[in-house]
């Protein structure tokens, strides 16, 4: 073989290769029983902890062994859970009761509540403020206190219904207004909103991802895409096919790809083709109602939560199209990895 045949053939494989997939696939399944529904889920990659709402407590498994290592009660109605390692401290967003449990990292004993809006949802800490944010999605706000010492600083209205949201770690906040389907930009700061953003063409965006260092926001659509924002300009660049019934969106920063977990059993694996250009890498086979999501950022592995749903439950007049039952203790985190 010559030298030309030769860099025709690595020019060729190089493009091969870099148009294949990254290669996720289920690799393990926690089987962890016991009663409730699920939401979001938080993975602790340093204290190898994830912990996992489920309707009026807070699982919490050892991500080295994938067995229960803990519980936080009385969490009624918990929709998700923020983590600030440096004060050791933990908190919940309690939708029935509407407040935040704070609980130590440490003993996983609750130490302190919060009053919040009514029906807090996502909640997350930022460490440029010092301060936790719960999103309430009844009342249409944030509320803002202080991580150290639970005194509320502030109440920031969101004019719509938040979902999801992100900090930037740098005094920025992200987050999803799904009744309008824009993007709302906060100064975690001076609690102020700074902008809003359409994200057409987006319908009732759920779920929200952050590349902070290239500016990036990824929000998960009900009309089955994943829209690409810039925070510089505002404007939606790209956006990709995924699932139905996305319900949350993850970044992992070391591989470069964004996430989409799809309630309908997939899970959507993008990434930036080229500047500003974005396409689905592969899509992965998970299980029906893995909606919801965490990365691990030291293995990169991605832990999905669903059970076995048996028939629906008969109509009511305030619950119309009722959601399937689920069989008990049949609770299961899907883990999709590389290796």
């Amino acid at each position: 073989m010559n030298i030309r045949s030769l860099l025709c053939s690595a020019v060729l494989f190089g493009a091969i290769a870099s148009a294949a997939g990254p290669g996720y696939r289920v690799i393990d399944k926690l089987q962890l029983g016991g009663e409730g529904g699920w939401d979001y889920l938080t993975a602790d990659g340093a204290a190898r902890r994830l912990y996992v709402s489920r309707g009026s407590h807070v699982m919490v498994v050892d991500l080295e062994t994938g067995k229960l290592a803990g519980d936080i009660p009385s969490t009624l109605g918990v929709h998700g859970i923020a983590l600030a390692p440096e004060l050791g401290r933990g908190f919940t967003s309690n939708g029935r009761t509407d407040n935040v449990t704070i609980f130590s990292l440490d003993t996983l004993k609750p130490i302190g509540e919060v009053k919040t809006g009514k029906n807090p949802d996502c909640i997350l800490y930022d460490p440029a403020s010092g301060r936790v944010f719960t999103f309430n999605g009844r009342s249409g706000d944030a509320t803002a206190f202080n991580a150290a010492t639970g005194v509320v600083d502030g109440t920031i209205p969101l004019g719509g219904k938040p979902e999801f949201a992100r900090s930037d770690e740098a005094g920025r906040i992200y987050v999803n207004i799904e009744d309008k389907s824009e993007l709302v930009e906060i100064d975690s700061r001076k609690l102020t909103v700074l902008r809003r953003f359409p994200l057409a063409p987006c319908d009732g965006p759920s779920g929200l991802a952050l590349d902070a260092e290239h500016h990036h926001a990824f929000s998960g659509c009900h009309n089955k895409i994943m829209t690409v924002l810039d925070t510089v300009s505002g404007r939606v660049i790209a956006s990709v096919p995924i699932g139905a019934g996305v319900d949350a969106n993850g970044f992992d920063a070391a591989t470069g790809l964004a996430f989409s977990s799809n309630g309908d059993g997939t899970l959507t694996v993008a990434r930036e083709s080229s500047p500003g250009k974005f396409e689905v890498a592969e899509t992965v086979a998970t299980e029906r109602g893995a909606r919801t999501m965490a990365i691990d950022p030291k293995t990169h592995r991605i832990y999905l939560p669903t059970a076995r749903f048996g028939p629906p439950a008969e109509p009511t007049q305030d619950q119309p199209h009722p959601r399937p039952t689920l069989i008990p203790d049949t609770f299961t985190i899907v883990v999709v990895g590389t290796k």
